[in-house]
């Protein structure tokens, strides 16, 4: 049965790089994008959100900020802005950037304020649910999850 090699890279590094996977589930910019194997050729642009790769009975998530991601002959490669590993999520600062954007929003100081504000708390709220999928536990009653 055929699977999928796929990379994830940023300008910095390889974040992550696995054969034989099942399944890859990605934030593409105009929806979520399922890869199977066999998949048609695509490129597509990647929007802020979780991608997880299914291997066998396992599922890895990933925080993924923008970029773009190639499907051709099983392979998939994301080249993103900004990629982590869950378990490099570090919740404190993830915790902290959330709060720090929460009190900006509320304050509404300015049109521009307000726009980097609430882009800071999505980021942050992605990347918070991110890393504790790994985790198995919350550390918020809120859900998402990211550091800004």
């Amino acid at each position: 049965m055929a699977k999928l090699n796929v990379e994830v890279v940023t300008g910095e590094r390889i974040v992550f790089q696995e054969d034989d996977v099942d399944m890859v589930i990605a934030p593409g910019a105009d929806g979520t994008l399922g890869i199977l194997p066999r998949h048609a050729p695509l490129i597509s642009t990647l929007a802020l959100g979780e991608m997880r790769v299914k291997k066998g009975g396992q599922e890895e998530s990933l925080f993924i900020a923008g970029g773009f991601i190639e499907v051709a002959h099983d392979t998939v490669r994301v080249l993103a802005d900004t990629a982590e590993r869950s378990e490099e999520i570090d919740l404190a600062r993830a915790q902290a950037a959330r709060d720090r954007a929460e009190a900006r929003v509320a304050s509404r100081a300015s049109e521009i304020d307000l726009l980097r504000a609430e882009i800071a708390l999505r980021r942050s709220l992605v990347r918070l649910r991110v890393g504790q999928r790994t985790r198995g536990r919350a550390t918020s009653g809120r859900p998402g999850g990211d550091r800004s």
